[in-house]
């Protein structure tokens, strides 16, 4: 049985919501940092036998090596592909870069990731035009200020402008007027809808549902008895997608990490350099965040592959690099290890604003001497970069040349 297809709740409309995805983003810095890779398959990943892909430009995909693949796998595809370790300091400086031009059209901007964001522009349009026009500025912006491609996708409602942006990439942009919607779906796989995994798409492909337009054409009650739980597919068909942007979305616990290139002793003299820097790194995002952490959390990894969590709540939440490095040793030393360490890692949790972000009624207490040298360490690193001043610990450790196959910067959202 067939049944009418009512048109989406915003068919008629003119769209708003605009999808900005960065295309091959870690790649991307990658060659525009070093020109020699431009036009090159460039993979950024870690060691060549132990390490992922965590990115891969577009000239390294048509021989199938794409993100999360083992560096073993990618590398057999494509053995003459240059491989360089991440840099997430770059990355993050480009991320930062990117939202601040995000943000100058709307403050209704909701980061996905990095590299990723949807924004509603609706109440934009009278100072910078139509979506259409103010996603193809921004590109040109992007292209302009960062030198880095992105696509766009726009549409009347998140799901679409995200499928949007997906097809237009690499470095293009679509637009789906409200009245083109169901258009514009029904040829896609069913598997492009969100919510459907590889179990559900067989399963609609038995039903002889391959596309979404096959599965928006059919009765919602039948559908709703061969697969419980699809009403949400077919109003998504039908280019039904009531959610809101939802900018600033609370981060649940903020955290970094390292995978070492080679195991390391677990000796707390080995392994302290190692957590002193990544509780540097930790705190100055902290702040860079207006935000405290009450709950410190130590991750292990060893050469097996076994994980181990310690964490301790603390009286007061912080964001000085300094009290978390002793938090972390604390955890360490509690446990000790006899296995070989391959990965450690340092997070909080219970997060708060700090007074000067949530803006207090009254004036916050001066500054304490940790906070006005943290201020001024951060200062410092804005401009000249995260390794331009450290403990002697970390800068020693750095010297050695002590490697990481990659480090990784966490940020749990609710």
């Amino acid at each position: 049985m067939t049944g009418a297809v009512p048109a989406g709740p915003h068919a008629a409309a003119d769209p708003t919501i605009i999808h900005i995805d960065m295309d091959a983003f870690y790649a991307s810095v990658e060659q525009r940092d070093h020109p020699a890779l431009r036009g090159r398959p460039v993979i950024v990943g870690g060691h060549a036998r132990r390490g992922v892909v965590l990115a891969a430009s577009y000239e390294v995909r048509p021989f199938g090596v794409k993100s999360a693949m083992s560096m073993v796998e990618a590398l057999r595809r494509a053995p003459d592909a240059t491989v360089v370790p991440p840099r997430f300091a770059a990355y993050s400086e480009a991320s930062e870069a990117l939202f601040s031009i995000l943000g100058s059209v709307t403050p209704l901007v909701e980061p996905l990731s990095l590299d990723e964001a949807f924004l509603d522009v609706g109440a934009s349009r009278a100072l910078f035009g139509d979506a259409a026009t103010i996603a193809s500025r921004l590109r040109a912006r992007i292209a302009r200020e960062l030198d880095l491609p992105a696509s766009a996708g726009v549409a009347t409602v998140k799901f679409v402008a995200k499928i949007a942006s997906d097809v237009a990439k690499p470095n293009g942009m679509r637009v789906v007027p409200g009245p083109e919607t169901q258009a514009f779906l029904a040829p896609l796989p069913v598997g492009r809808l969100w919510g459907v995994g590889r179990k559900t798409e067989e399963v609609l492909r038995r039903l002889g549902l391959h596309t979404i337009g096959a599965l928006g054409a059919r009765d919602p009650e039948w559908l709703e008895r061969q697969v419980p739980g699809s009403r949400g597919l077919w109003e998504l068909a039908q280019g039904i997608d009531p959610r809101a942007v939802v900018p600033d979305r609370a981060a649940k616990s903020l955290g970094t990490e390292d995978t070492f290139e080679e195991d390391c002793a677990a000796d707390p003299s080995v392994l302290g350099p190692h957590i002193h820097a990544q509780a540097l790194r930790l705190a100055r995002r902290l702040r860079r965040a207006g935000v405290r952490g009450r709950v410190v959390q130590l991750k292990i990894k060893t050469a097996s592959f076994a994980l181990s969590t310690r964490r301790l709540t603390l009286a007061q939440p912080t964001d000085d690099g300094q009290t978390l490095y002793r938090v972390a040793m604390t955890l360490l030393e509690r446990s000790p290890l006899r296995a070989q360490v391959r990965l450690t890692g340092v997070s909080v949790q219970g997060l708060s604003m700090t007074e000067a972000a949530a803006l207090e009624l009254f004036a916050p207490p001066a500054p304490s001497r940790a906070e006005k040298l943290n201020a001024a360490l951060d200062r410092i690193t804005a401009r000249f970069g995260d390794t331009a001043v450290g403990t002697a610990d970390t800068v020693s450790f750095a010297a050695a040349g002590t490697r990481v196959t990659g480090d990784d910067d966490r940020e749990r959202e609710l």
